[in-house]
């Protein structure tokens, strides 16, 4: 099951990091949680766990020099392009929202009571990618601030989603179908 960028909470829920892509996700979350963190017990305890699956999968994949191939190395920098491809969206959305809350004189709780959320935190977890926006969450914000749904959902593909749907396209023989983007060549709109 692919993540969300940066859900942290379904990433610890797991109880481990399985792949590069998840490990850069999960360091940039981290850096991200060390500012919520100051703020809010609740976000440092996600932090440290976080932490913890962090030095299990270095302490596995990355303690021995002799495992470590041009291929690893490869994959880790596509991955590490990929977090920050969805690092900069989540941002980028951020901003555009706070943006409309102040055009609006609302706050993050008022947005919270318009979406139907009761927790400031909640509210604070979707605002910062820890945890997902649900569609309907992204609809309501789209009608209510007219902010295009390309800015609200990620609409790019991991390089893995990518070659699974080229693999099906082959299998399939339907070479006139291909998609619109390739590997990370998009533009993020704000």
């Amino acid at each position: 099951m692919k993540k969300v960028p940066l859900e942290v909470e379904g990433l610890i829920l797991s109880g481990s990091i399985s792949n590069e892509l998840d490990y850069e996700r999960a360091l940039m979350a981290d850096r991200s949680l060390r500012l919520l963190a100051k703020e809010d017990a609740h976000f440092k305890t996600l932090r440290s766990k976080l932490r913890a699956l962090i030095a299990l999968y270095e302490k596995a994949v990355w303690s021995d020099v002799d495992q470590i191939d041009e291929k690893k190395l490869l994959e880790s920098d596509q991955a590490e392009r990929q977090a920050e491809l969805e690092r900069q969206f989540i941002q980028n959305r951020k901003q555009l929202i706070r943006q409309k809350l102040q055009t609006f004189d609302l706050t993050q709780e008022n947005l919270a009571s318009l979406l139907g959320h009761q927790s400031k935190t909640h509210m604070s977890e979707l605002i910062n990618g820890i945890k997902p926006f649900t569609l309907k969450d992204l609809i309501i914000i789209h009608q209510l601030f007219q902010i295009d749904m390309a800015v609200l959902i990620p609409v790019f593909l991991s390089k893995d989603d990518q070659l699974k749907v080229r693999k099906a396209i082959k299998n399939l023989d339907k070479p006139q179908l291909k998609l619109t983007t390739d590997d990370f060549n998009f533009v993020l709109k704000v």
